[in-house]
């Protein structure tokens, strides 16, 4: 399902999870704000594309508010040939981020019904049929501890050849 919303003058196509940036809209990060300047709405459960005039009646595109920020410069160069004018000036929009939640048609959401998943109460373990499930597959193995070497076997070892005769020439 999918709608057409307008905000800051601009028309967008958004569906649920879709993210935008938008021109700034009142609102703090993590609020969710309502867009119901909704202008279509198309593939929903019943298959029909409803269309506003201007907007659809009932139709309420949710978003949740994710950051305020500012665009990139546009440079705004004006030119006059022969006159030796020239003028140089930018600018940057300030834009929010918003990530869409929900379409709500008439109070409905569009999204499905989530069935809450089912947790085993023991782990599953393959076992080929007629075969008993041994003890040592249901036990988590416990992290070993990487081995550490001994100083004495560092003393023990040979001493490097080549270090004797570096001192004996110093």
């Amino acid at each position: 399902m999918y709608a057409i919303v307008e905000t800051g003058g601009k028309q967008y196509r958004v569906k649920p999870g879709d993210t935008l940036a938008v021109e700034k809209l009142s609102g703090e990060p993590g609020e969710i704000l309502d867009l119901d300047r909704v202008l279509l709405i198309a593939g929903n459960s019943d298959s029909e594309t409803r269309v506003g005039s201007p907007g659809v009646a009932g139709a309420v595109v949710r978003a949740e508010v994710l950051a305020h920020f500012r665009g990139n410069k546009i440079i705004i160069f004006r030119y006059k040939s022969k006159v030796r004018y020239r003028r140089k000036t930018g600018h940057r929009q300030s834009l929010t981020r918003l990530r869409i939640t929900d379409i709500l048609l008439d109070g409905a959401s569009s999204l499905p019904a989530e069935e809450p998943e089912a947790v085993p109460d023991e782990p599953i373990v393959a076992v080929e049929p007629g075969e008993s499930v041994p003890t040592a597959a249901l036990e988590v193995p416990e992290a070993e501890s990487p081995a550490v070497p001994d100083a004495e076997a560092d003393e023990a070892s040979p001493p490097d050849e080549n270090a004797a005769a570096n001192e004996t020439q110093a």
